[in-house]
């Protein structure tokens, strides 16, 4: 087990795939994409280790860097011309890059699944130096885009509710995955954090700003109240799009488990967001007796009446009569969610 080490939240640019013509061409720039990623996570960690003598063994890349978000490309669509297998040779490249390096690498990409045909997920993984993926996690909580919340019935089938809140124990911790806007929502990482999880990776593509916002905020309060680490990489723009380059960029940052910012970047491509982290210190704090412990004063019984039996967003909102799914427009999603608004209002609620 290795408790002292550093991690890097890498903050690269995405690349959008939409000017691909075809799947094998969205395949070979994923894929050489991925070779340049390789590339600059070596001189990043020769520099960290050169600079502060602490081995990098963690390196966290910004969401769906490999093809940037769908748009409004169909859902059938963008799966069969994106989305990433979970056999596919993108996860083989990043296999092969974290044997070469001994890394454990953290990323996130848009992904199929036999079991949901013209679906897609977009899924929070890492990869182990073996070059094995140890840690597959699938957002929940999504506005436009399907979750396993949207097939939820079959999807603990398959996968079981720790499938759902994976957590990766490893030797360099208790890995778990928070994607994207997911860090706004607590009971995300709560349950994780139940779980045993003691590291977050956060993939993230979001406006970075000199003000706190929302998601700023968020990474410390979930880094102080499960008292654990979170590295968070964020793109530096998105290139290939109608968006100005540079409207997702910067502050790339690692937390601490007393919610303190040990590292941030700047905008631009970078790797300055990195810090040790120190396993042993936040193991020792998490069984220490006092006002601070937050995991261990969690009082869950008392809150379990207000989730058990109510629904805001509706789970399932895919399943068909036969027990399968609909492949749903992008338009479902809104629809989804003004009845829910309109529900809450008439129960006086909001």
């Amino acid at each position: 087990m290795t408790t002292a080490f550093a991690a890097v939240a890498m903050q690269l640019t995405a690349r959008s795939v939409e000017a691909c013509a075809d799947r094998a061409a969205a395949s070979a720039q994923m894929t050489a994409m991925i070779a340049e990623v390789g590339v600059r996570l070596r001189g990043a960690a020769i520099f960290i280790e050169q600079y502060g003598g602490t081995p990098v063994r963690l390196a966290v890349l910004p969401e769906y860097l490999l093809t940037s978000y769908p748009g409004r490309i169909s859902i059938p669509d963008f799966a069969a011309k994106a989305a990433i297998d979970v056999d596919g040779p993108e996860y083989e490249a990043f296999g092969k890059l974290a044997q070469g390096q001994g890394l454990f690498i953290a990323g996130n990409a848009y992904e199929r699944d036999r079991h949901f045909p013209g679906l897609y997920f977009q899924t929070s993984f890492v990869v182990a130096p073996s070059g094995d993926v140890v840690l597959r996690y699938r957002r929940l909580n999504s506005m436009f885009a399907p979750t396993p919340h949207d097939v939820w019935s079959n999807y603990l089938d398959i996968y079981g509710l720790d499938g759902v809140f994976p957590v990766a124990k490893t030797e360099i911790g208790n890995l778990a995955a928070i994607a994207s806007e997911e860090i706004l929502y607590p009971e995300i990482a709560r349950a994780h954090a139940l779980r045993g999880a003691e590291i977050f990776v956060h993939s993230s593509s979001e406006i970075g700003s000199p003000n706190p916002t929302p998601k700023a905020i968020a990474r410390r309060a979930r880094a102080f109240e499960n008292m654990a680490y979170i590295v968070s990489a964020n793109t530096a723009g998105i290139s290939g799009t109608i968006m100005p380059l540079a409207s997702a960029d910067g502050n790339s940052v690692v937390v601490d488990y007393k919610g303190q910012i040990l590292a941030e970047a700047n905008p631009g491509e970078t790797f300055t967001a990195f810090a040790d982290l120190d396993l042993g210190a936040l193991r020792a704090q998490r069984r220490k007796p006092g006002m601070t412990n937050q995991l261990a004063r969690q009082r869950l019984e008392l809150f379990a009446d207000s989730y058990t039996g109510r629904s805001v967003q509706p789970a399932n909102s895919l399943a068909d009569a036969d027990g399968g799914f609909q492949i749903p427009d992008r338009d479902h999603f809104l629809r989804v969610h003004e009845s829910v608004i309109a529900r809450l209002a008439k129960d006086g609620l909001i």
